[in-house]
């Protein structure tokens, strides 16, 4: 619909940006802090680009009370930032509690506090730690939920009263297939039938960790995090169209709907039936998940999916990634008998192959709202390019043309009915892309850092700094 006059943004919304502790800390092994998957499988050779790892990243750790004064300045509402598990407890398991780790959280926590920033806290942004790996495969096991759960009781203890929106997990939909079905991200294997177990001992590790947030009584609200990208079909041929909702049946359904209804769509079920897929459920996993109830439900959004009819007898399979940062470098790729994922001709896309596509954002919120009736917070909205540094400055009207016709999709959304209690970018600073390096920037603030690792690390506000700073202040109504 096209409206006379659009809401304005609430008061009280959550204008904020984003971060993932693996991404920016750096001091990955200082302090107490034990391996995470990620410290390991950044020297196997050929997994990241020119051989880019976090060690340092940007080194948040030791700089973010600068940070932390930046985001004051540019206003923000909201920060959202990820805790890394083996930073708290080094082993992976509550018998151990890592206190310096603790502490460094607590004290970033205060000081965002101090400068009225809500804290927004991801509990698991990817970074597993080694000793469950080691231990029994970490997700691959069953084991992972209990020890999720106690990790999440630590933090919980240690920040209620102080945080009041926890992300549970983020991007589970992501971590599980570019684990287990790319291989590009630890532990590197293709395995679709694993892929599918591990994505239900996840689901059961969300809902069991939402259960206990909510019987500690803690003061605030908690939800997953998931990479939404609405599926269209090509054009209006059936098969197009079928393929479009098998899309959206197997990569956002089959996610979306056990967060909110606690139950897998039936059509995936279906499928994995039919393909010898389907995962082992044991007594009791359909009752744990269908008794968590999410307060909202996060929602990183970067891009929509074009599909077209996949057939089975010489159909596109699985593609690779372009992390080459070459324009149309990606092809087709799909699921022969399911879909295949294609060119949408009425949308840019930016040198990684990601569709531009705001009205798309528009699209999956009322999808949302009309199938699920929960907030919705934009966890992770935003642009990653090439940005040049040119006397001291950075000018990326690019980036804010992208978030401010983003921004303009949610306050549609939002006058259609939806509701939307916060906004995200992708990133505050620049960090580390975990495929891409230090080439592929997203952040308001640029920072001194490349794949050599030996940058100055200095932080300089971009233009799109300035900008967000006129959104926050106008609440919306400069864009």
């Amino acid at each position: 619909m096209e409206h006379k006059k659009l809401v304005k943004f609430p008061e009280n919304f959550l204008w904020g940006s984003a971060s993932a502790a693996y991404q920016v800390e750096g001091a990955h092994d200082i302090d107490g802090k034990g391996l995470s998957v990620w410290d390991n499988f950044v020297r196997i050779s050929g997994k990241t680009f020119q051989g880019t790892n976090g060690d340092i990243a940007v080194d948040h750790y030791h700089r973010y009370k600068e940070d932390v004064a930046l985001m004051a300045e540019l206003g923000l509402k909201s920060y959202r930032f990820s805790i890394a598990w083996s930073r708290v407890l080094p082993n992976g398991r509550a018998d151990e509690v890592n206190q310096a780790g603790l502490k460094f959280y607590s004290d970033l926590i205060d000081e965002l506090l101090a400068h009225n920033i809500e804290p927004v806290v991801t509990i698991y942004h990817w970074d597993l730690p080694q000793a469950l790996q080691d231990a029994y495969g970490g997700w691959e096991s069953r084991q992972i939920i209990a020890d999720f759960v106690s990790y999440t009781e630590v933090l919980f203890h240690a920040f209620k009263g102080r945080v009041k929106y926890w992300v549970s997990l983020n991007e589970q939909n992501i971590f599980t297939q570019l684990g287990w079905v790319l291989a590009v991200h630890p532990p590197g294997k293709r395995d679709m039938k694993t892929f599918y177990q591990v994505n239900h001992h996840a689901n059961l590790a969300n809902a069991a960790v939402i259960n206990k947030f909510h019987e500690l009584n803690i003061d605030g609200k908690i939800g997953p995090s998931f990479a939404y990208s609405p599926n269209y079909a090509l054009d209006s041929h059936p098969l197009n169209v079928l393929a479009a909702e098998n899309a959206e049946e197997l990569f956002a359904n089959f996610w979306m709907d056990v967060y909110c209804y606690g139950e897998y769509p039936l059509v995936a079920l279906a499928y994995l039936r039919e393909n010898g897929l389907m995962f082992e459920v044991a007594d009791g996993d359909l009752e744990l998940l269908k008794s968590a109830k999410p307060d909202f439900l996060g929602i990183n959004y970067y891009q929509t999916s074009t599909n077209a009819w996949n057939p089975l007898d010489g159909g596109v399979g699985i593609g690779e990634m372009n992390t080459s940062g070459k324009k149309g470098s990606s092809g087709d790729n799909g699921i022969p008998g399911l879909y295949k994922k294609v060119a949408n001709p009425f949308v840019k896309r930016t040198n990684w192959d990601w569709e531009i596509d705001p009205t798309g954002l528009r699209i999956g919120l009322r999808r949302i709202a009309s199938r699920y009736r929960i907030p919705v917070m934009i966890t992770e909205n935003g642009l990653g390019e090439y940005d040049k540094l040119e006397d001291g400055q950075i000018h990326d009207d690019y980036r804010i043309s992208y978030l401010s016709s983003h921004i303009k999709a949610i306050q549609e959304a939002m006058t259609d009915g939806v509701n939307v209690i916060g906004y995200h970018t992708w990133s505050y600073t620049d960090l580390l892309s975990w495929l891409n390096g230090y080439q592929k920037r997203y952040g308001f603030v640029y920072v001194n850092q490349d794949e050599t690792m030996t940058g100055s690390l200095k932080r300089i506000p971009k233009d799109s700094y300035y900008w967000y700073q006129k959104v926050i202040s106008s609440n919306g109504e400069v864009l």
